[in-house]
């Protein structure tokens, strides 16, 4: 990319030159929201510092904040070098969870759609650095971001110093599909102005002090490639029973004929649902309100079923973000990019009335779940959104496949190990095996639905005799449970490999 002003040219560095300058003892707010729109070559070379200079006795500390998950090339390489001290809000790499499991870095595992008002409220650190990768950034302070938007532009506006990763990985009009708004978190203010999904309500950049920009690096380096499965037939039967439920909620007047926007999390399940759509006669176009954009969403516009689609994060595989780059021109109708706190904030979710459908790890037998910690204490990856779109959704709909690990786990337990979801918010579960619908049921009810619609066979009995064992253990009170065992599965797995 040939210098195109100014202050590119005033502040253009290497990544290695950049990574000197960073405070050993540190907050930074990346660009990120998935592997997608993070910096990629300035944690690298600060990765690289600190091995370095560590072996002389120099101790660093850094608190990382972003949008969402991010590549290896920041989560992963600032984690391995032991000086990731304090992460927020949301991951998904293998060796900064495992770390965060060993305690030996903190994680604050948050709302997506709290982290802001936390910050410039300063009940978290304060930020220091912020680091974003963007496609341009002009004379007077203007930057354009990449593939997604999550928190940089709190970041950007919130940090002390700016330094710019200038990807050359993507064509310049993906500067129009940003739509950037921050809402006033120190006063009441006034209602956010969006009543549809394609509604654009911001600038498609972030103004920043142009002398606040420290430093600019170029970068060829593109989002690592998101590898998406087949979606199998558990996948397959679970996005059948969803597709079945929407049709009945529009006969029963419930759901209007043109629908109601739609939110969808991430992975395979959430893309077998997409693609269904896009294949069955009986739906029409969709508009989606959402975090993240995943292939699927090409299906629906083969399809002429997408009319558009908001999220934080362009999220595509390598094939999927060739094609997108192939119509940018033509398809800048057909998405908006924004800050996470407007696609995850409770009153618009609320207002557009959303149908919400995200994965959980397990579901208990009342209806709590847990999206977030494998028998109640490793991490998994963090609650993210999927509580900003559970409370607030018109309708809110869980799925998972009904077992895990080969069988040896039921998704369907007595009671979950954590709970993210608690009851009075979830309303539609769904395994393979069925649909159980749980509004306006009271717990008892509850229990005999989720047992009878969603459980595996192999673990139906069980759970039969769980339910009616604490029936009699609690005398029938308002939420029989039997205390002594309803851990007891857990305990069972940890023990013996199984819960069979």
């Amino acid at each position: 990319m040939t210098v195109t002003n100014p202050l590119i040219e005033e502040k253009l560095k290497t990544a290695e030159e950049i990574a000197q300058l960073l405070p050993n003892h540190v907050t930074l707010g990346c660009s990120g929201f998935t592997p997608a729109g993070y910096p990629k070559l300035i944690p690298v070379a600060f990765a690289k510092r600190i091995e370095e200079e560590k072996k002389s006795g120099t101790t660093f500390s850094i608190n990382l904040y972003a949008g969402a998950s991010t590549g290896e090339e920041l989560d992963g390489v600032l984690a391995k070098t032991g000086a990731l001290k304090l992460r927020i809000p949301y991951q998904s790499n293998s060796h900064l969870r495992n770390l965060i499991n060993q305690g030996e870095t903190d994680f604050i595992d948050m709302h997506l759609s709290h982290v802001v008002k936390y910050i410039e409220h300063g009940i978290l650190p304060k930020i220091d650095v912020a680091i974003v990768e963007a496609i341009d950034v002009t004379t007077d302070g203007k930057i354009y971001l990449s593939t997604s938007s999550g928190m940089s532009a709190t970041y950007l506006k919130n940090a002390k110093s700016v330094y710019i990763e200038l990807t050359d990985t993507h064509p310049l009009e993906l500067k129009s599909y940003h739509d950037i708004y921050l809402p006033d978190h120190h006063s009441k203010g006034g209602p956010i102005p969006i009543i549809h999904p394609n509604d654009r309500i911001g600038q498609p950049y972030v103004q920043v002090p142009p002398e606040k920009i420290k430093g600019i690096v170029r970068s060829s380096k593109p989002d690592a490639a998101t590898v998406f499965k087949t979606p199998d037939a558990d996948c397959q039967n679970i996005a059948a029973h969803v597709l079945e439920f929407i049709q009945h909620e529009i006969k029963m007047g419930r759901i209007p004929k043109e629908y109601l926007p739609f939110q969808n999390g991430v992975g395979n399940i959430a893309n077998a649902v997409l693609s269904s759509m896009a294949k069955d006669p009986n739906f029409h176009a969709i508009q989606m309100y959402t975090e993240v954009v995943q292939d699927s969403v090409f299906d629906l516009i083969d399809a002429g079923k997408l009319e558009i689609a908001s999220t934080s994060a362009l999220t595509f595989s390598e094939l999927g973000l060739k094609r997108f780059h192939e119509n940018i021109s033509n398809w800048k109708s057909k998405f908006i990019i924004r800050p996470q706190e407007i696609s995850n904030h409770p009153e618009v979710i609320r207002r557009m009335g959303l149908i919400a459908m995200n994965t959980a790890i397990e579901i208990d037998i009342y209806g709590n779940v847990n999206s977030t910690h494998v028998m109640g204490t490793s991490m998994m990856n963090g609650i993210g959104g999927s509580g900003d779109f559970t409370r607030n959704s018109h309708l809110s709909i869980f799925m998972t496949p009904s077992l895990a690990k080969e069988g040896n786990i039921s998704a369907i337990v007595p009671m979950v190990s954590h709970t993210d979801h608690n009851e009075h918010s979830t309303m539609i579960f769904v395994t393979e095996n069925g649909l159980a619908d749980l509004r306006g049921c009271p717990p008892k009810k509850r229990a005999e639905l989720i047992i009878e619609k969603c459980a595996h066979p192999i673990y139906k009995d069980k759970l039969r005799a769980y339910y009616e064992t604490a029936l009699k253990v609690s005398k029938g009170k308002h939420t029989p449970h039997d205390l002594e065992n309803a851990l007891s599965w857990h305990v069972q797995f940890l023990k013996t490999g199984s819960m069979k």
